[in-house]
């Protein structure tokens, strides 16, 4: 099938191959999301404003059904934390208890990270000012914020 240009050409197109990427999807995300993976495929393939070439169809088919996945998947975690955070307390006792573990987690960082995390989220200083500060280079602030970032966001996880 060289060119898709029309709901036609989509419509031959999953004449030829819809049982095939049925069976694919199946075997890769199971036979719940399969089906719906399956239709959103035909969907998006039929609003393609323009003329696609295809040279391989499977191949095509696939990447468009995984490309749907993957919006979907990122969507639903997206969502996840967003009613993570939604559902957090609000009472006054659960917000001290939070600020005494942000307080935990950024006093047991080691002192050249907690530094640099403490004069930008607290301090409003820029990388920048931070460096000239300090000291220190550019780089070294950015890979001590980085790091400072992730030890904070695995305690907080734990």
């Amino acid at each position: 099938m060289p060119a898709l240009s029309s709901g036609s050409d989509a419509e031959t197109l999953f004449a030829t191959y819809g049982a095939w990427l049925l069976g694919s999807l199946r075997h890769r995300y199971g036979a719940d999301l399969a089906e719906d993976l399956l239709q959103d495929t035909y969907f998006n393939i039929l609003r393609q404003k323009r003329p696609v070439e295809i040279r391989k169809p499977k191949a095509f088919l696939l990447r468009v059904a995984r490309n749907l996945f993957v919006s979907r998947y990122r969507r639903d975690r997206r969502r996840e934390e967003l009613d993570a955070w939604q559902s957090l307390p609000t009472s006054q006792a659960a917000a001290q208890d939070a600020a005494l573990l942000l307080k935990e987690v950024v006093l047991g960082l080691p002192q050249p990270l907690r530094d640099v995390f403490l004069l930008s989220r607290f301090g409003g200083m820029t990388n920048q000012e931070i460096a000239n500060h300090l000291g220190i280079r550019l780089k070294t602030v950015e890979w001590r914020m980085t790091k400072a970032l992730a030890q904070c966001a695995a305690q907080l996880r734990d």
